[in-house]
């Protein structure tokens, strides 16, 4: 064991990472200022969607958040360098924290990946070579690393793409009614739009995610496939950030490979001042049995939490129990619609009365509260806080109907049950989440 996690290996691999993982979230965090990101989703709108129990997280008043997110990309351009790296990688780590949990009106897979990944950084020696802190410091600089270093890092990757594959496995994906259905909105794309609505892209499109994501970490494991498995790697993320413009993801992806290729290769090609580190001394650190707890315990909640929404009753596409933090990536396509009912609660004679929030929303969380349970729950929370302010205490009732991957509409929330009274579960089902209807995700026949 010893000689497996804790033999020392070269650490070109893991350095290079490092300048590429540092400048992709400076470009994250530049880039949201830029694209409008920021504005629509963080400054926008009286309040965001937190993930509930961060009430505490809300955006900067003002334009607060545009020179937060200024600094954050600062701190990315010093992880890029590596000077004073493991400040800055923690103090991205801990801003771009709270931005995700502040917010869930932009969730993303994508950017729980990323949270998870800049805190894992926090811990790696990725600053002992080619970077500032090396230069100004000869006991920080070293050309290996650990074993288990790479480890940790192969076995993030796997887990994020094999729970990907698999969750794809269900009936409307196999038989590409969610990539039509996807496509469906890049019919305007200059040149591939017309390409991407024919039926075989669609197959295609869907098998080739299945089996992408099932297969591409063993392929780059093993020497003989590796150089194919990276081809496709950059053809099908390139793809994507064509198709679907999600950001840094794809470059991050391909940034992956630098953990497989061999070491001596990636020191030649893009370090060659660099001595190849071939010692393999072993050195076991002080705090090894805290270690191996640490990162034991934090890899039983990464494979654990994606199989959690198979203790909620009911289909997770339906109640979205356990959806988050599970690597569920484009699965479905969801619309809704919703009125909003008050009534006042010390009037015996009170009648509902139809509620206007849009004006509690911005115009991107008006789209997003519609189909998402807890969202819900929260807007109703808002109603009642707005209306108490006001003098009124009142009941908070939701008519929502919701279709997945072009059904038909069907109530998701039971319109009887008070929801600014209910309180929330983490752990537990919900009964106001109407079960789900016998092949809801199907269009009805005609």
């Amino acid at each position: 064991m010893n000689k497996f996690l804790f033999k020392h290996i070269d650490n070109t691999g893991l350095v290079l990472f490092r300048v590429v993982f540092g400048a992709l979230i400076a470009i994250e965090a530049f880039g949201a200022i830029a694209t409008g990101w920021l504005r629509r989703t963080l400054i926008e709108p009286d309040f965001t969607f937190n993930f509930i129990g961060f009430e505490f997280l809300q955006p900067l008043p003002g334009n607060g958040m545009y020179f937060y997110f200024v600094l954050m990309g600062i701190f990315g351009l010093l992880v890029m360098v590596g000077y004073k790296y493991r400040f800055s990688m923690f103090c991205y780590a801990l801003m771009w924290s709270c931005v995700y949990l502040m917010q869930k009106t932009s969730y993303n897979n994508h950017y729980y990946l990323m949270m998870l990944l800049c805190w894992l950084m926090v811990f790696l020696p990725a600053h002992r070579w080619f970077s500032l802190d090396a230069m100004f410091s000869s006991k920080i600089k070293s050309p290996s690393m650990p074993r288990w270093v790479l480890l940790v890092l192969i076995l993030q990757v796997w887990i994020v793409y094999t729970y990907a594959s698999v969750a794809k496995w269900y009936p409307d994906w196999l038989d590409a009614t969610v990539t039509e259905l996807f496509m469906r909105g890049k019919a305007d794309y200059w040149l591939i739009g017309g390409f991407l609505q024919l039926d075989w892209v669609h197959w295609c499109i869907a098998y080739v995610g299945i089996l992408f994501d099932l297969l591409i970490v063993p392929l780059l494991l093993w020497k003989r496939t590796r150089l194919l498995g990276f081809c496709i790697s950059i053809f099908f993320h390139l793809f994507n950030s064509i198709v679907f413009q999600i950001g840094i993801f794809p470059y991050m992806s391909i940034a992956f490979a630098l953990f497989f290729f061999s070491p001596e290769l990636l020191q030649r090609r893009f370090l060659p001042k660099k001595a190849f580190y071939s010692a393999g001394e072993i050195s076991i650190p002080k705090h090894k049995p805290l270690l191996i707890a640490v990162f034991s315990i934090y890899f039983m909640f990464q494979i654990g939490l994606p199989l959690r929404h198979w203790v909620f009753p009911d289909d997770v596409l339906w109640t979205e129990e356990g959806h988050r933090l599970s690597w569920r990536m484009m699965l479905r396509g969801k619309g809704g619609s919703m009125t909003v009912f008050t009534k006042d609660k010390n009037d015996p004679d009170a009648t509902l009365k139809r509620y206007d929030y849009g004006k509690l929303l911005s115009k991107k969380q008006r789209r997003s509260v519609k189909t998402k349970p807890d969202l819900i729950w929260q807007l109703a929370q808002r109603i009642e806080e707005a209306e108490a302010k006001e003098g009124r205490d009142v009941s908070v009732f939701m008519d929502v109907r919701v279709k997945v991957n072009g059904g038909e509409y069907h109530r998701l929330i039971d319109k009887e049950v008070d929801l600014a009274a209910e309180e929330w579960q983490h752990f537990k089902h919900h009964d106001w989440i109407l079960p789900s209807p016998e092949n809801y995700h199907k269009k009805t026949k005609k």
